[in-house]
C-alpha cells in the first residue's frame, strides 16, 4: 500500500516495503559469500596448480560485486553509483596485476 502526497511541487512516495533486499535474501547472499570464501580457503590446502590465480581473481571480482551490489544497495540505486565502483574494480584489479607483473609473479618457474 502506497500513499502519493504532493507538497509545494515536490512528490512525496510512501512505502511500506524497504529499500533493498529481504531478510531471506540477506541470508542467501550469506551463504553464498561464505561458499565463496570456503573455495578461498581451499586455495592453500589444494593444488589449484597455473588456476590458483586467476580463480582467485574471479572469486574476488564474484564477492566484491554481490558485497556492494546488496550490502551497499547498489543494486537498487543510480547505475551511475554502480559504475564508478565496478571502473574502481577493473583499476585495482590491472593495477594489482602490475605490480605483480613487475615482480614476475606470472613467469612459470622452469
Amino acid at each position: 500500500m502506497s500513499t502519493v502526497t504532493e507538497h509545494a511541487g515536490h512528490t512525496d512516495h510512501s512505502h511500506d516495503e524497504s529499500h533493498g533486499a529481504s531478510d531471506k535474501q540477506y541470508v542467501v547472499i550469506a551463504l553464498i559469500l561464505a561458499a565463496l570464501t570456503a573455495i578461498e580457503v581451499s586455495t592453500y590446502y589444494v593444488d589449484f596448480g597455473p588456476l590458483f590465480m586467476p580463480t582467485l581473481f574471479v572469486l574476488m571480482a564474484v564477492k566484491f560485486v554481490i558485497v556492494v551490489s546488496y550490502f551497499m544497495h547498489l543494486k537498487f540505486d543510480n547505475k551511475l553509483f554502480s559504475y564508478l565502483f565496478y571502473t574502481g574494480l577493473i583499476l585495482a584489479i590491472a593495477v594489482y596485476c602490475g605490480a605483480l607483473a613487475t615482480f614476475k609473479f606470472f613467469l612459470q618457474k622452469g
